[in-house]
């Protein structure tokens, strides 16, 4: 089944700077992948965010619900969210931490590491086709360039207040 994601060409918007263009292309990219990535949650019933805290506990075993919100940028709230759909789901448990009884570790039961293995497959497969044609030279290269923008962007002062708003 091919996914229901559309875009619309660029056509008469003018670009201000190459910049600009290169800004819209990327975040036209990042769109469609993440199109790409809810098509295949719908199929499956387990939704991006969800997919990224199984993702998690596969790499990372046991661990708590606010040691994954830290891990993920997001609030505690949010991930509560998740853990309960997951939870009822059946992909995950939650353990009763042995040293604070008030904590909860969360691990895959056997259905979250098959879905775990579906997913990384499926996210392969998407890898693949998304850099078909290009060389090992030139994602070298690409890398390079994504580093030197997170730098960038890592330098840029955030105000607390808008940091507080996106948790």
């Amino acid at each position: 089944m091919k996914p229901m994601c559309h875009f619309r060409a660029e056509g008469s918007m003018e670009m201000s700077s190459p910049m600009h263009s290169v800004m819209t292309k990327y975040m036209k990219i990042m769109k469609m992948h993440r199109c790409l990535l809810d098509e295949q949650g719908k199929q499956t019933g387990v939704y991006r965010s969800q997919h990224q805290i199984l993702m998690m506990l596969s790499e990372h075993s046991n661990v708590s619900q606010k040691e994954i919100a830290k891990r993920l940028y997001v609030s505690t709230a949010t991930i509560a969210v998740s853990v309960k759909k997951l939870e009822k789901g059946g992909y995950i448990t939650r353990i009763v931490d042995k040293e604070d009884n008030r904590m909860n570790q969360l691990c895959l039961t056997e259905k979250g590491k098959d879905m775990v293995g579906k997913s990384r497959e499926y996210f392969r497969n998407v890898e693949i086709k998304m850099f078909q044609g290009f060389s090992d030279e030139d994602l070298i290269y690409m890398g390079q360039v994504l580093d030197r923008i997170y730098d960038n962007l890592s330098q840029i002062p955030v105000e607390k207040d808008m940091a507080e708003r996106e948790e």
